[in-house]
Formats: C-alpha cells, sequence, structure tokens
C-alpha cells in the first residue's frame, strides 16, 4: 500500500468514526490498533502490550500533572468574581481611549488568560461581566462580541495553557520554553486586537459612544486596588516559571494555593466551591489524558507502519519550500478545525507535523506558538467554534451574526500568522534567553 493510500484510508477511518459520535478516544484507539493489524500483521496479542506500554508510560508522564492543576486553579478563579473586578478595574483606563470599554474585553482576556489556561473559560468569563454592560451602554454589539470571540482565544496562547503543555508531551518539547514562547504574540495579538477597535471607533464613532466623564485618580487607584489579586497570582505563577524557580507542575500547585487564598481574602470561599471545581477540572482533565494516551498509542502504530516518515519523505519530494509546507498545514488545520477541538486537532496531527516542519528547517518551538494560534482560529469558526456557541448564549443572536461578527478577529488571527512566520523571533526571542 503506498503512503498516499495508507494515509487516505487512515484519515478516512478518522472521520468515519468521528461522524458516527464514536468518541474519538476509541476513535483514535481503533485507528491505530487496525492499521497495526491489517496493514502491520500484527498480533492481537502483541498489540495489547504495546498500547498497554504506550498508555501506561504517556500517562505517568510528570509534565502531564500540570493540565489538571491548571485547570483547578482556572476553575476556582472561574467561580469568583474577578471578573467583576477586572472589568471595574480596566473600566477607567480606557475609558478615554477610541473604542472605550471595548478595550476591557482583549485587555480582560489577556490578563485572565495568563491565569486560566483555557479559551473557553475565558470568553464565558469575561463574557458574562462585559457583554451586558457595553449592550447597556450602547456599544454596538457585533464590535463587542466579535472583538470577545478573538480575545477569548488567548485562554490557549497566553501562558499558562493547556494546548501548550499538550503539544509540548507530545512533541517533546519544554512546556517552559512555550510558555514563554507564547507571551510575545499574545500580547502582539492583543495589540492587533485593541488597534482594530481603536480604528474602527474612529472612523464610524457611532459604534463606541464616547465616554464624557471624568476619570479621576481616586476612581484608578480603585480600579487598581481590583486588579491586585490577579495581577499577583499572575506574577507568583509565571514569574515562577521564567525564573527556573519551578517546574510548569510546581508552578500550578503555587497557582491553586494562590487562587485559594484570593477565596479566602475576598470571602468567597466555600467546601461547595472547591468541590464543584474539583469535580469540573476531573471531568475535563480525565477527557484530555485520555486523548494523550490514545494519542501516544496512535502515534506508536504510524511509527510501526513507518508512515511518518514516508510522509515526510514525500513532502520532501515535492520540493516545496518551508513556507509551502506552512501554508498546507495552515490549510489543513483550518479545515480540520471546523469539525474538530483544538485539544483533538493537536493530538492527532502532531505525529506527522512536527517531523515535517522539523525536515523543512523550522524551531519545534516556534512551531508550537503557530500550531496554537491555529487552534485558536478553530474557536471562531463554524460548526464547532466554541467561542461562537458561548458568544450566542450571551448575545442571543443568530450564528451568522455571530460568525460575522467573529470575521474580522479570525482575519487578524491569519495576519498574525503571517507575521510569525515572518519574524519568528516575535516568539523566539524570550525563551532563547531563558
Amino acid at each position: 500500500m503506498t503512503v498516499a493510500l495508507s494515509s487516505a484510508v487512515l484519515l478516512g477511518l478518522l472521520v468515519l468514526f468521528l461522524g458516527a459520535g464514536i468518541w474519538i478516544f476509541a476513535g483514535l484507539m481503533l485507528v491505530g490498533a487496525g492499521s497495526m493489524y491489517f496493514a502491520g500483521d500484527m498480533p492481537l496479542a502483541r498489540i495489547g502490550s504495546v498500547a498497554t506500554k504506550v498508555i501506561s508510560s504517556s500517562a505517568i508522564s510528570w509534565e502531564l500533572a500540570a493540565i489538571p492543576i491548571f485547570m483547578w486553579m482556572g476553575d476556582i478563579i472561574f467561580r469568583t468574581d474577578i471578573s467583576q473586578r477586572l472589568f471595574r478595574g480596566l473600566a477607567p483606563m480606557v475609558a478615554r481611549v477610541p473604542g472605550g470599554l471595548l478595550h476591557t474585553n482583549v485587555l480582560g482576556c489577556t490578563i485572565f488568560a495568563a491565569i486560566s489556561g483555557s479559551s473557553t473559560a475565558t470568553t464565558a468569563t469575561v463574557g458574562k461581566i462585559t457583554i451586558p454592560e457595553l449592550m447597556a451602554r450602547g456599544y454596538d454589539i457585533r464590535l463587542a462580541s466579535g472583538s470577545l470571540a478573538g480575545a477569548g482565544s488567548f485562554g490557549l496562547l497566553i501562558p499558562p495553557s493547556i494546548a501548550m503543555i499538550v503539544y509540548g508531551v507530545l512533541a517533546n518539547v519544554s512546556i517552559a520554553k512555550l510558555f514563554a514562547a507564547g507571551l510575545m504574540p499574545g500580547l502582539m495579538m492583543a495589540a492587533l486586537y485593541s488597534g482594530y477597535i481603536a480604528i474602527c471607533s474612529v472612523l464610524r464613532p457611532e459604534r463606541a459612544p464616547r465616554f464624557e466623564g471624568e476619570v479621576s485618580a481616586r476612581t484608578l487607584a480603585r480600579g487598581l486596588l481590583d486588579l491586585v489579586p490577579i495581577m499577583v497570582l499572575m506574577v507568583v505563577v509565571l514569574g515562577s516559571i521564567y525564573s527556573g524557580i519551578a517546574t510548569p507542575s510546581e508552578a500550578a500547585a503555587v497557582g491553586v494555593l494562590g487562587a485559594v487564598l484570593i477565596t479566602l481574602v475576598t470571602g468567597q470561599f466555600s467546601v461547595a466551591l472547591m468541590l464543584d471545581s474539583l469535580a469540573s477540572t476531573i471531568r475535563v482533565s480525565a477527557m484530555i489524558l485520555m486523548l494523550i494516551a490514545a494519542s501516544s498509542f496512535l502515534s506508536a502504530a504510524l511509527a510501526y507502519l513507518h508512515l511518518p516518515v514516508e510522509i515526510t519523505e514525500g513532502i520532501a519530494g515535492l520540493n516545496l519550500s518551508p513556507y509551502g509546507v506552512l501554508a498546507i498545514l495552515a490549510l489543513l488545520y483550518i479545515v480540520l478545525g471546523m469539525f474538530l477541538d483544538g485539544t483533538s486537532m493537536t493530538v492527532m496531527t502532531v505525529p506527522i507535523a512536527v517531523p515535517l516542519i522539523t525536515q523543512a528547517g523550522f524551531d519545534p518551538v516556534w512551531f508550537g506558538i503557530y500550531l496554537v494560534i491555529m487552534i485558536e482560529m478553530s474557536a471562531l469558526t463554524p460548526p464547532v467554534g466554541l467561542n461562537l456557541f458561548i458568544l450566542q448564549g450571551l448575545t442571543r443572536a443568530s450564528t451568522l451574526e455571530t460568525v460575522r461578527a467573529a470575521l474580522p478577529f479570525f482575519l487578524l488571527l491569519c495576519l498574525g500568522v503571517v507575521l510569525l512566520a515572518v519574524f519568528p523571533g516575535i516568539a523566539l526571542w524570550l525563551p532563547n534567553r531563558l
């Protein structure tokens, strides 16, 4: 069987299983086992032995401990009034800027992403406060919801990021370096979004009512005070990683302690809050870790069939430029993003994509950031754009209206990918200094 036919058969089986409603974990396991049995003539007993070894070894990786711990930290914060404090703290600072309170979407998501790690949690947490406020004050709902859809995806790009941890484990790349690499691109995207909002507001002032009141020093001081808890938590978690004091998993544990202290200091601590957040974390973490385990098994099956090497050699034989390889991968991720969530896209494609980009001369750390931005796009593309679903629930707008609102910010993400490809130092400057 040729490499093209083998790849088409495996992809077709995955699409068939997913279309039939089979769990992604089960689909990946079935495709891996089936390829070993039918294409590799491996006995069932040996397949079972390989699956046991691969899954057990992937499940005990210390780096994976950061996933449930970071998710618990974010879930605790999600259940507090931090999003309200963010809005109160940021509103006086942006009131006089063109675009006004629309910038609270971008800045709020940028800050909350630094303690969340999830795009859906970031979108929902910030949006439940900002969207009603912006609608009540007469801001253009399309610009408000679109900016939130785009900025909510910062939960994946700005560290700590669950997507980066998954990629780092699968690609055997330093998670600390990935976290460092995501910071500058995250700030770049925030600047692009805020710049677009400001330009739109200058060209069409009716989309963002101008603030006529005065912002006093006392108001600014109160706003800064509201931001203190989340800023301290952000500095402690990221500072401990970048300084080398703690590993990502250790920093996550410190973050959970900080989140609990915030609930105590603000009078929001309760046993019910802790139990609910823990139960939610266990459910989502189990799903992610099962996907990683299944992906490891599928990777082992593909390696047994020498498929990644053959695909890499086949594409190399096309004599594509490095940017040509990136363009092909970009199209692949945009299409996959219409049907799959970010974690599923990552675990399904990393075994093939990483050898390709390494062969093309790209840094695996840089590609991790490229991949995360492509996953961010999937949160804005129908029919399975999770951020779009959240926005529809907040604004009660139709699917078409929500997609149209998110489109400019999707295009800005495309611009961000181009800038990252042309200027790789945007991502690599900080990790190269760790």
